[in-house]
Formats: C-alpha cells, sequence, structure tokens
C-alpha cells in the first residue's frame, strides 16, 4: 500500500495557519489539506483518509471534528491567506478584489441555510432556472500570474450568505448580498491599512447605501445604471445664505442621453485582456458627478460610458467612487472580474466544490470556504514550484496549449507530493521488478490530471 507522507513544500506553505490550531488538531488538518489535494473524486473526510492511506486509522471521526467541533477562527485564516496571496502577487500597486456570489447546489432537509435560487449558470434571459443550494459571497485577489500569462482570481475569503426563509426560522435579521459585501469590504480594508484597494463588483452591488458607507476605504468599481439620476458638484455655499444647504448641483443628462447627443466626447481606447480577447477597441466618454436618490446618501462618483465603434455590443455604464481614476484604470479593473467565473468553475472540477457531504452547520460553514482557499493555496505551491522547476503544460497533438492552466498548477503541486512520499511495502517475495518509466510517468499523468 501506497501511504503518502505529508510533503515537505506542503508543510512549508501551511505553517502560517499552525497557529490557529491546537497541536492534534493541525496534525489532522495537515492530512485533511493533503487528501483534498490528492483525492480525484468527492472532497468529503472519507476520500481525503483513502488519499493519504489512513483508511484504517480508528481514529477517523476525529478527522471530522477538525470541521465539525473543533474551534478554530476561519476569518483569521483568511486574513493570513489573503496576506500571503498580497505579499507575493501584488506587492506594490492598488490591490484588486473581486467580489461576487455562487450557488453551491446542494439538497437535504438538515441543510438548515439552504435556499431556492435563481440558478445563474442555467437560466437565460428568456429561461428561469430554480436551483436549491447554499449562496456563497467570495472575495478574491485578481492579479497577473506570471507563469500563467493572464490574470487568475484567487480566493482568501468567502461566507455563506443563509436564506431568508433560514432567517425567519431561526428569528434573526436576514442578511442581504449587499450587507455581506459591506463588511468584507470593510473588513479586508483593516487587514491592510495604507493600501490602495479597488473592488470590482457586478450591477448586484450597484447600490447608493453600500457605495456610500465603504468609498472612504476603498474604490468600488461596478456598473452603472444608464438613466441614474446624476447631479454636477455642488457649487461652494455663498456666505449669507439662508436655509438648509443643498446636498448636490444641478441635474445632469442621464447616460443614455449622452450616448445620443453629437456633443458627447469620446476618446478610443485600447483594452488589454477584453474578456479573454487579446485587445479590444472601444471608444469611451467619461466625467464626474454625484450619484443621488432621494432619502439616501449622497455618492460622488466618476462615470464612463463604453461602445463598441463594430457595434458588436451594447453601451455599458460604468462607476468608480475614485473620482481621480482613469478611464484606462478602471477597464483595466473591470475586465478582471471574468476571471472570477472561471475560478467557480475550476474549483467545481478540480477541487470538488458541491461533492462534499456535511450537514452539520459549522461544517457546511467551513468546508466550501476552505476548498476556495486551497485554490489559491495551489496557486502559490505552484509559483515556488515554478521557481525551482518549469512547470509543464500539458499538451496533445489534437489541442496545443501554450500556457499554464489551474489543471497544470494542481498536477504541478500532487507529483511534489507523490514525489516525496514514503513508501511502504510488505513484499512475499525477496525479488521485485521495478516498473518501466514509461508506465510511471503514464500512471502519474492519470493520477495527477484526474479531475
Amino acid at each position: 500500500m501506497i501511504v503518502p507522507a505529508c510533503d515537505r513544500r506542503l508543510a512549508d506553505w501551511l505553517v502560517p495557519f499552525q497557529v490557529l490550531f491546537t497541536r492534534p488538531t493541525w496534525q489532522r488538518a495537515r492530512v485533511l489539506v493533503e487528501g483534498a489535494i490528492l483525492t480525484p473524486h468527492r472532497r468529503t473526510i472519507s476520500a481525503a483518509l483513502r488519499a493519504t492511506g489512513k483508511s484504517a486509522d480508528a481514529g477517523f471521526a476525529l478527522y471530522h471534528a477538525v470541521l465539525n467541533r473543533c474551534r478554530w477562527s476561519a476569518l483569521a485564516a483568511a486574513r493570513i491567506l489573503f496576506l500571503m496571496l498580497v505579499d507575493r502577487f501584488a506587492s506594490s500597486g492598488p490591490v484588486v478584489i473581486g467580489l461576487d456570489d455562487t450557488i453551491e447546489r446542494r439538497w437535504g432537509a438538515k441543510i438548515k441555510a439552504r435556499g431556492i435560487y435563481r440558478d445563474p449558470v442555467r437560466s437565460s434571459h428568456g429561461h428561469f432556472v430554480k436551483a436549491s443550494g447554499l449562496r456563497w459571497l467570495s472575495a478574491m485577489l485578481l492579479v497577473p500570474v506570471p507563469w500563467a500569462g493572464r490574470v487568475w482570481a484567487l480566493p482568501f475569503l468567502t461566507v455563506l450568505m443563509a436564506s431568508e426563509r433560514a432567517a425567519a426560522v431561526s428569528r434573526v435579521r436576514h442578511k442581504t448580498l449587499v450587507d455581506g459585501a459591506r463588511q468584507m469590504m470593510l473588513q479586508i480594508a483593516r487587514w491592510l491599512p495604507g493600501r490602495a484597494i479597488v473592488v470590482v463588483a457586478d450591477s448586484a452591488f450597484a447600490a447608493i447605501n453600500l457605495l456610500a458607507a465603504v468609498r472612504t476605504r476603498v474604490s468600488v468599481v461596478t456598473r452603472l445604471r444608464l438613466d441614474a439620476r446624476l447631479f454636477g458638484l455642488m457649487a461652494p455655499r455663498e456666505t449669507g445664505t439662508i436655509g438648509r444647504p443643498r446636498r448636490n448641483g444641478e441635474r445632469l443628462p442621464t447616460l443614455a442621453q449622452r450616448l445620443l447627443d453629437p456633443q458627447t466626447a469620446w476618446k478610443t481606447l485600447i483594452v488589454q485582456g477584453w474578456y479573454g480577447e487579446t485587445e479590444r477597441r472601444v471608444e469611451v466618454a467619461t466625467g464626474i458627478a454625484v450619484w443621488s436618490h432621494p432619502g439616501r446618501p449622497i455618492v460622488p462618483l466618476r462615470w464612463l460610458l463604453v461602445r463598441d465603434p463594430l457595434g458588436l455590443f451594447r453601451p455599458q455604464a460604468f462607476l468608480c467612487t475614485d473620482q481621480g481614476a482613469s478611464p484606462e484604470d478602471i477597464l483595466s479593473w473591470f475586465v478582471r472580474r471574468w476571471t472570477i467565473e472561471v475560478t467557480f468553475a475550476e474549483v467545481r472540477r478540480h477541487l470538488g466544490v458541491e461533492t462534499q457531504r456535511q450537514w452539520s452547520d459549522r461544517a457546511i460553514a467551513r468546508t466550501t470556504p476552505v476548498l476556495l482557499g486551497l485554490y489559491a493555496l495551489i496557486t502559490v505551491g505552484a509559483d515556488d514550484l515554478h521557481q525551482s522547476q518549469a512547470l509543464v503544460v500539458r499538451s496533445a497533438k489534437w489541442y496545443r496549449k501554450t500556457s499554464l492552466t489551474f489543471a497544470d498548477a494542481i498536477a504541478a503541486v500532487r507529483r511534489q507530493i507523490w514525489a516525496e512520499a514514503a513508501f511502504t511495502t510488505s513484499p512475499a517475495q525477496t525479488d521485485l521488478s521495478k516498473i518501466p518509466g514509461h508506465i510511471y510517468d503514464r500512471l502519474a499523468d492519470l493520477a495527477c490530471y484526474a479531475a
């Protein structure tokens, strides 16, 4: 039987998290992390123990306790991982954070936080599909990975957003996505004082109350409605003026009106990495304004109109709470957001998200964030391996792949773990024959690239 010992490199990557656990829990947590990387199928505790050769361990219940009973802080682990990622991949310049939610499809009467949501993958504009599952709000560091040649979204903080039904049953106030986003943005700002932070999100987070609450701590880039109520900046109040001061200046034309106005000044930009493309030529118009709505706070912002001179996509509008940001920066930050969907797809395919089977409330709240964080940790490991040896791009005659992907990264980490594994055998005879090299390479390839 092959029994992999905990890889020395893997142990080094995990050392910063050791302070969160007691010594016995730490030893079991390392085994579970190694098993989650090695197992090619469901990410259950049983599968992790089999992958690490501990299926005959009588204390298997203690490994379940790591997730459903032991005391350790997932928030503290997220902070450690975030600072590790920033130090490695974003040591200078603004720190760009992507914020988005996803649905983990789960069923079961004991899963209390479960709700019924619109399935964003299977639904379309004319077809509505419902899904039963858990809603997660995830913050990811959007950074270029040098050896991959593109921007990756590296998750570090993921929070369960319980359904409205579950909140009513528990008799607690329901926390919306906007509430969760506000808390996450402010928490990230506290973790990284002194650094410029840019949060990129979709239109679900284009809420005046949210932007007003966080704009002094982080800069937010998101979509803006074409009919948004925009006003000019307030002129200085004259001395001796009586009455309540105005909140904003004169009403400005809507962005929809600016699209039709021939006097609108357009500028041509070349945007790199436009939604998976190499580059894209677009025309932009921009300006500063105040977004205001009766009964709500005001939000100073820079608006940005984008249109395609070829007419291949509809005109779009964006906002940035940093009025000094340039149109080039705003677009370059926002187009990084599409990599979040890539990460969500890859953690389902390669790390078994949606295959875990816990029903304990605490285990559910911990397992999916750990698997998403494991995506970022594997990227850190692959970066270390790239510095010591070139990572291999898996290619074939029918598929000429030229750039490294997450499949190559996790395969490299698995190879490293297996290469440093300890093998214990009990041969019935003393004459042993070695596995031919070409057969060993094929077996290793199948094991390391299994999804």
